[in-house]
């Protein structure tokens, strides 16, 4: 009869908050790998941010009505993977990192003061940390997975208890058995193991899990034999798997969800035996009820939320709203909220406690030590009930690791009920921490992320803040930049058969101030030649289009000479084409000039900022050669590299040329000394591609790249000193294209987006540290197939716009200006439009540079005839906010201040002589009354 009884969940509902108990205004973050972003304890929130290395940490509620404060905990030197809170002290929290290590942190009672230094720090080694869990049941027990290794850890010890068996691929998920004598883990080569620590460090069970090797989570289901784990078919479809550890040979149960590509998050809750799903990137979450009796998943109910999932976490049941019948709460971190959605439980009486819906729950006080569990003691966590008058209120305090100051343990024991006070009298006096801040920027401290909810909200900033901020650093004047699609009537739409298939090392297409070339899909290499001075659609009919012979490999202006075309072709050739005036009427199908000398495939080719006929290209013949394109030869061949040449780029006096190639290697080149690099030095680890740009004055290199852990970053060098290394590296995200560079010298602005992102990165960089002052992103709807940018004057200066794009989507072309809000337009922002160098006009010609000259482009002023500069606009008088001492001060007689304050009431009453509203009306004529 019980396989028929009506679940008493099977009505749960999910309730949304109002807006006033969200955090919004954050800036979260999203690290590689399988870690955590967010984790809830009984008093404190941690999520991760956008800031490498720094948790945000927010109080899980608000104490006697007052406001929410979002601080930052400055952890560690690189991203923070995963992150746990302990299930018995409130306040203790482990993070590891990629820097290779873990560190445990005893958190503030109340307050912002966040601690400036860990209690105490691991190195487990073997790479990067990707997953922590603290032990359910022993005080003090630790285990870390990095790489292909997990290790136990007694924590107050600082040794570990053991490594287990390596794994045969990077581990992706560890859980422990809530009796804590099992631990099961996930790994990339598609097995899941189970291990009992104490017994050996080889797995006692292994079974294959999920046939697609993406991302996989493991979950033990409470003190029962069974798990769950959510992975991937081999069809890429997510799917969840009931397990029974006793016939761990084959899965219980197998539901397939959907076919979604993002990585599902499971959180599991033991009492009430519900299932909540969400995938990283999706807006819906999934809610089943679990049976293991007879397997099965039954779906309870699904909310869609407004914001994607970055992470999820479930809050413990001590902090649940049991009297709102509220059997569940979790937290949605987004990009930029924190959103707490309660599952509820709808009875007719709110005012009793419903037994049957809470049963106890483990409470806060372990049940051993780290080294009694070692040595076999397998003791329970005693439960507690969640009733409001039975509940014990006692709290314990962690001797792992000496708080920066004396606490004395919370005891307000119910019924005479005495627990735990630890009161460490060897805890070191000192301050130990430091004052907070607003949630810094990525590479920064000086950016602002403090979390705010609107008037009503009841969250405000940390009283120190604005008193910190000269100790903070500074801030970019263009933090604040918005940019913006404009009007469609200046869009190019109904663009056709456009080419996906152009090198990573090309930016896919390629504009200047009077035209874009735009690589077809056709074969024979067709390039379609558009003017911008003709927006809207272009007619369904084949455009005229300029006929390569060959597949393109990259495109580039010429930039003094609007009409001529540079195109390399995979035939090892470079054509040059010229453009007939006001644009393509008929196909072009004759080169104006051919320039051979390389063996294979060229890379890139871009032409010489200075001297006119002058251009630079790369091959998979290892070699960069500059071509005098006014006798169409080779001028010179430069050598030394010894692997794929990802990005080359000119110095901005035209005097050196700096590459980045596929063997990890910067090099810097002048030509007209030597054919060998003159300096070498390390760059970016990974080897799935990378760009460089000139920054600051030509005195840095910005490159960007990828890690070994495929994490797009970007890296700056000092240009005279490649072999020390980067001075700054940030970390910005996780994604599969390389991050396209362009610097506007004019603002020390630097714009990264990547083929097929929706996002485009802005950073002020700076020749001092912090090195990169993180400005608003752009966000687009849809991904972009590519992004380029036009010479300043393409810029509306009367809207204070400082860079114009052209973002290149599925079938249309839209101009994106960037601009700066300001409140007095109508005058010339000299500060931001600096006297700009004329790059379209040459400097020299190809054959002076190459016989040793040098040049300097002359600088133009862009302020209009009609607008006065910003430096020398007449500054506001401020409007007189007291009245002058001298009227209180002047003696009148009561007769005058009576006939002032009569005069004053007939102005508010208006003139007397008005008519009243009833006068205008007519009546009733007396005959009606009849």
């Amino acid at each position: 009869m019980n396989r028929f009884k009506a679940s008493k969940f099977r009505h749960t509902e999910a309730r949304l908050p109002r807006r006033e108990a969200c955090i919004v205004g954050i800036r979260a973050g999203c690290a590689a790998g399988s870690g955590s972003q967010v984790k809830a304890g009984c008093r404190w929130v941690a999520f991760s941010t956008e800031a490498a290395g720094v948790l945000g940490i927010v109080a899980l509620e608000c104490e006697d009505g007052g406001t929410r404060t979002v601080s930052q905990l400055c952890c560690h030197s690189d991203v923070v993977t995963d992150f746990d809170f302990s299930p018995f002290d409130q306040l203790l929290l482990a993070t590891g990192s990629a820097d290779e290590t873990v560190k445990v942190w005893h958190l503030p009672k109340s307050g912002q003061d966040m601690p400036s230094a860990a209690g105490l720090t691991l190195a487990p080694g073997g790479g990067p940390v990707d997953v922590l869990q603290f032990h359910p049941t022993a005080d003090g027990v630790l285990a870390s997975g990095a790489g292909k290794r997990v290790t136990v850890w007694d924590v107050g010890q600082q040794e570990p208890l053991t490594a287990l068996e390596a794994h045969g691929d990077q581990l992706r998920s560890l859980t422990w058995k809530r009796d804590g004598r099992l631990l099961g883990t996930s790994c990339k080569d598609k097995k899941l193991r189970i291990f009992d620590p104490r017994a050996s460090p080889a797995a006692s069970q292994s079974v294959l899990g999920h046939e697609n090797n993406k991302d996989c989570r493991l979950l033990w289901m409470g003190s029962s034999d069974c798990l769950i784990s959510v992975g991937f078919s081999q069809m890429r479809e997510r799917e969840v798997k009931l397990w029974d550890a006793r016939q761990f040979s084959a899965a219980m149960l197998t539901v397939t969800l959907d076919t979604s590509p993002g990585a599902a998050i499971p959180l599991y809750d033991d009492d009430t035996r519900l299932l909540v799903l969400a995938g990283k990137g999706e807006n819906l979450l999934y809610c089943f009820e679990a049976a293991v009796v007879q397997p099965a998943l039954t779906p309870v109910t699904q909310c869609r939320m407004e914001g994607r999932t970055r992470g999820l976490a479930a809050v413990p049941r001590l902090a649940l709203d049991v009297m709102a019948c509220e059997v569940l709460r979790v937290l949605q971190l987004t990009d930029t909220a924190l959103v707490p959605i309660s599952y509820v439980v709808p009875r007719k009486s709110v005012q009793d406690f419903h037994e049957d819906l809470f049963p106890d729950c483990a409470g806060m006080l372990p049940a051993t030590s780290a080294q009694a569990w070692w040595a076999g003691d397998s003791q329970q966590v005693r439960r507690v009930s969640l009733h409001p008058a039975r509940r014990p209120t006692e709290t314990f305090t962690s001797s792992v690791i000496a708080c920066a100051q004396p606490q004395a343990a919370d005891t307000s024991p119910a019924d005479g009920d005495t627990g735990p006070t630890d009161t460490d009298t060897n805890r070191s006096e000192g301050s130990g921490y430091s004052s907070p801040s607003s949630l810094a920027s990525p590479g920064s401290t000086s950016g602002s992320l403090s979390a705010s909810t609107g008037p009503s909200s009841g969250f405000a900033s940390s009283p120190s803040q604005k008193s910190l901020q000269s100790i903070l650093g500074p801030s970019s004047r263009f933090r604040h930049a918005q940019g913006r699609v404009l009007h469609r009537d200046t869009h190019l739409t109904n663009l056709r058969g456009l080419s996906l298939t152009t090198p990573g090392e090309s930016d896919g297409f390629c504009a200047n101030r009077l035209r874009v070339a735009l690589p077809l899909l056709s074969a024979g290499g067709q390039i379609a030649i558009l003017e911008h001075s003709r927006p809207g659609r272009l007619p369904d009919v084949a455009v005229p289009t300029i006929q390569n012979g060959v597949a393109v490999a990259d495109l580039c202006w010429d930039p003094f000479d609007t009409r001529r075309l540079a195109v390399a072709g995979e035939d090892a050739k470079i054509r040059l084409w010229r453009i007939p005036e006001g644009g393509l009427r008929e196909p072009l199908r004759e080169p104006e000039a051919v320039l051979q000398g390389h063996t294979e495939k060229i890379y890139s080719i871009r032409f010489h900022p200075l001297a006119s006929d002058l251009l630079v290209s790369s091959s998979y013949d290892m070699t960069v050669r500059i071509w005098e394109l006014g006798t169409g030869q080779e001028a010179l061949c430069l050598q030394g590299h010894t692997d794929q040449i990802f990005s080359m780029a000119w110095s901005p006096d035209g005097m050196k040329l700096a590459t980045v190639s596929k063997d990890g290697r910067l090099r810097l080149y002048e030509p007209r000394r030597s054919l060998q690099p003159l300096q070498e030095g390390p760059g970016p680890e990974g080897g799935r591609g990378a760009r460089l740009v000139w920054v600051c004055s030509g005195d840095f290199l910005l490159v960007s790249g990828f890690d070994s852990r495929s994490e797009r970053k970007i890296l700056l060098y000092r240009a005279q000193a490649l072999p020390e290394g980067p001075v700054s590296v940030l970390s910005l995200d996780v994604a599969p294209s390389t991050l396209l560079p362009f610097y506007d010298e004019d603002t020390s602005v630097v714009f990264l987006t990547g083929k097929g992102d929706t996002r485009v990165f802005l950073y002020e960089v700076t020749p001092e540290p912090p090195y990169f002052l993180e400005c608003n992103s752009f966000t687009s709807t849809e991904p972009h197939k590519g992004f380029a940018f036009l010479p300043k004057p393409a810029c509306e200066l009367r809207d204070v716009e400082f860079a114009r794009a052209l973002r290149l989507g599925q079938s249309s072309l839209e101009p994106v200006a960037f601009r700066v809000p300001r409140v007095r337009k109508e005058y010339f922002q000299d500060d931001i439009f600096p006297p700009t160098r004329v790059c379209w006009e040459p400097a020299l010609g190809g054959s002076a540079w190459l016989a040793g000259q040098d040049g300097r482009q002359r600088r133009l002023c862009l302020r209009p005839p009609d607008m006065l500069p910003a430096s020398q606009a007449p500054k506001d008088a401020p409007a007189r906010r007291f009245v002058p001492a001298a009227v209180y001060l002047e003696e009148k007689s009561e007769e005058q201040k009576k006939e002032e304050l009569l005069s004053a009431m007939v102005a508010r009453l208006g003139s007397r002589q008005d008519p009243l509203p009833q006068d205008s009306f007519e009546g009733v004529d007396e005959a009606e009354w009849d």
